[in-house]
């Protein structure tokens, strides 16, 4: 039943899917004058880094219900790949945070000089996989941005590398720099009953270890490399911020979920309005 549901949301996504969205994306995906950072400086993610960033774009829109007038922060923006695609749809700003500076370097030098509303800020906050060195805790941090001050929050595999108070601590911040009605975008790993039955058979992937949750991890040695949430504790602690599903969870096929779209889950939360 459940691969019966998800089959007929994404089709009805696909049939009403923007023809000028489609343009665009395309346009994206094979516009050689968008700069790509050399492949000895792009720190995470394979693939092509236009395709992928069209990709995405087109969820932000679709799936998320991303404007152009909406004020953006991305968490996590590593070096632009999602950066890029938005600097042909937003007519408002974006702000991008990450903890790699080197990262942050090429967006500033490449992005914001052709774009000044695109504003990218290194974050020194420690992560043992890419930040090891990191001065400030993940789980006590603040992101420097006011309240209320952005309408959509993407994080895009972000999630997938936090621990279980990392989590917790991200999830006040998102609440607290989003306006009320505001949406935060993720992707990431989302433990329900079929992704725990593909974890305890060893199908799913990454290989998660069996365990009672709410965190999963697949590598006991460097357990940033990949996390995976219980789908009721991780909903469940966006919850307690305010923030609550706007949709459907779209099923990514990292546990084996048939007509997914993307390889991680795909998760919109909305900010409830001020009373």
């Amino acid at each position: 039943m459940n691969e019966i549901l998800t089959g007929r949301r994404l089709a009805v996504l696909r049939r009403n899917t923007d023809p000028r969205l489609e343009w665009l994306c395309a346009q994206i995906a094979r516009n050689r004058f968008l700069p790509v950072p050399p492949p000895d400086r792009v720190f995470i993610g394979d693939g092509d880094f236009r395709a992928i960033g069209a990709e995405f774009l087109r969820h932000f829109v679709r799936v998320g219900g991303l404007k152009p007038k909406h004020r953006v922060l991305e968490i996590g923006c590593g070096i632009g790949r999602m950066a890029v695609p938005l600097t042909q749809y937003l007519d408002s700003s974006y702000d991008g945070v990450d903890i790699v500076e080197d990262g942050i370097r090429w967006c500033a030098e490449t992005i914001t000089p052709a774009y000044p509303e695109f504003r990218f800020r290194t974050l020194d906050v420690a992560n043992a996989l890419y930040n090891p060195g990191g001065a400030e805790d993940a789980a006590q941090t603040r992101l420097p941005f006011p309240d209320g001050g952005h309408d959509f929050v993407i994080l895009t595999s972000v999630i997938t590398h936090l621990r279980t108070a990392e989590t917790v601590r991200y999830a006040a911040e998102i609440a607290r720099v989003l306006k009320p009605g505001g949406r935060c975008f993720l992707s990431l790993f989302l433990v329900d009953a079929r992704a725990r039955d593909g974890i305890a058979k060893k199908t799913a992937r990454p290989a998660f270890l069996d365990a009672a949750g709410p965190e999963f991890i697949a590598d006991e040695a460097n357990p940033n490399a990949a996390v995976a949430y219980s789908e009721s504790f991780l909903l469940g602690t966006f919850a307690e911020q305010g923030l609550r599903p706007a949709r459907p969870v779209l099923r990514g096929h990292w546990s084996g979920q048939r007509n997914a779209e993307n390889f991680q889950d795909l998760l919109v939360l909305e900010k409830e309005a001020a009373r």
